[in-house]
């Protein structure tokens, strides 16, 4: 994929160093973007114009050659890296041998990722080489606004993820009712667990995985981000949230839907219509130009409006809207841009979350959450799932 690097060039001029560099295995997903490479282990990459790759070993050097977006591919061999090592140690040795491949390079000054090893910019600060941090996080940024081949790719990932969604829905459609109100699927309680495993399953017969989901009912339902666990009930709302990554493009989706097998309590109902609309309301906020604020402002001022509690109203409150309204997803889940307070101006390629919420551990839970596309003019809704509370 070829990605577009003047944002960055422009950053390395107006910083007055001389390259990028980051030292990360490519879960981070800067590096991955960076190198256009996937490996478990570190390894280090430079940005000055163009991208080079270092290894201290040649385990992955093959592959790199083959696949990474990297100009030239190197390995500490190149660098005197086991002389390095037998003479110094295996840390001064490694950071002597890093120092080395960016004077090949021209490199006498860096700027590195916020998050970046302490030890590597001593190390390299020891080498005379100048290691400023990027504050702003300028890879992250760039990130941020998607090439159409990115967009392919998240659309991808959100099509597995209705399908997954789908089979969710399906389980909890075909259950019975206990006599203590639990659901009841072939015999047993149907658990937040099997659940869970049903949507993994699925996910991975469309080439997606995840480390974990969220299908949380009743009082668990209250807490944003508790996972849920254990056997799920009648009449309580049950929310499933699903955040997949595509195994081969490594770019996730997001959704979320709210669910209830019985006879919710009024309560439930009238927030699950309030959360329809203050969604609605905020898609109707979306286009260029207007901030992440701004269309977080939209939700909040629903639910204020209807005298429920916001964390922009009171910045303690523990019950009703309780988080941001959103955020960007890309190769991280929750990326830039924010869609909250202190959200920047959206642009076209932004991808973003629109999932207003209610929680209290009195009533359960309410989030419905669809993944939009901002464009020229709007946006585009890459989710394509009904909203329906109660289950056919």
């Amino acid at each position: 994929m070829d990605v577009d690097l003047s944002q960055l060039d422009s950053y390395l001029e107006e910083a007055d160093v001389d390259g990028y560099l980051i030292d990360a295995d490519s879960t981070v997903a800067d590096q991955y973007f960076l190198a256009g490479f996937d490996a478990p282990d570190p390894f280090i990459t430079l940005y000055n114009g163009s991208t080079h790759i270092l290894f201290s070993r040649s385990l992955e050097y093959g592959r790199a050659l083959r696949e990474s977006r990297a100009e030239t591919v190197q390995r500490g061999s190149d660098f005197e890296y086991d002389d390095n090592i037998e003479e110094f140690g295996p840390e001064e040795g490694w950071h002597r041998t890093i120092a080395a491949f960016l004077r090949e390079h021209g490199v006498e000054s860096v700027a590195t990722p916020p998050r970046f090893p302490l030890a590597t910019a001593d190390g390299l600060r020891e080498q005379d080489v100048t290691v400023s941090p990027d504050s702003q996080g300028i890879i992250t940024e760039i990130r941020a606004t998607k090439t159409d081949e990115e967009l392919e790719y998240i659309f991808e990932a959100q099509k597995a993820n209705e399908k997954a969604m789908a089979a969710a829905e399906d389980l909890l459609s075909a259950a019975t009712v206990g006599e203590d109100g639990t659901l009841i699927y072939e015999g047993e309680p149907l658990t937040s667990e099997a659940v869970k495993a049903e949507i993994e399953m699925t996910l991975l017969e469309h080439g997606c995985s995840l480390d974990e989901t969220i299908v949380a009912c009743g009082e668990s339902a209250a807490d944003p981000h508790d996972r849920g666990s254990g056997p799920l009930e009648a009449n309580e709302s049950i929310i499933i949230d699903i955040f997949p990554r595509n195994k081969s493009s490594k770019y996730h989706a997001d959704m979320t839907r709210t669910f209830c097998h019985g006879e919710p309590s009024e309560t439930i109902r009238e927030w699950y219509d309030l959360t329809q609309e203050a969604k609605e309301a905020a898609l109707a906020a979306v286009e260029p130009g207007v901030t992440g604020e701004e269309v977080h402002a939209a939700v909040c001022d629903v639910y204020e409006d209807a005298g429920l509690p916001t964390l922009r109203a009171d910045p303690t409150a523990e019950t009703g809207f309780i988080h941001s309204t959103g955020h960007g997803i890309g190769l991280e889940v929750h990326e830039l841009p924010k869609v909250s307070t202190g959200g920047e101006p959206l642009e076209p390629g932004h991808v973003i979350t629109i999932e207003p919420g209610l929680y209290d551990p009195e009533v359960g839970g309410i989030r419905i959450e669809d993944l939009v596309v901002v464009t020229e003019d709007g946006y585009e809704n890459y989710t394509d799932y009904d909203e329906q509370l109660l289950l056919d």
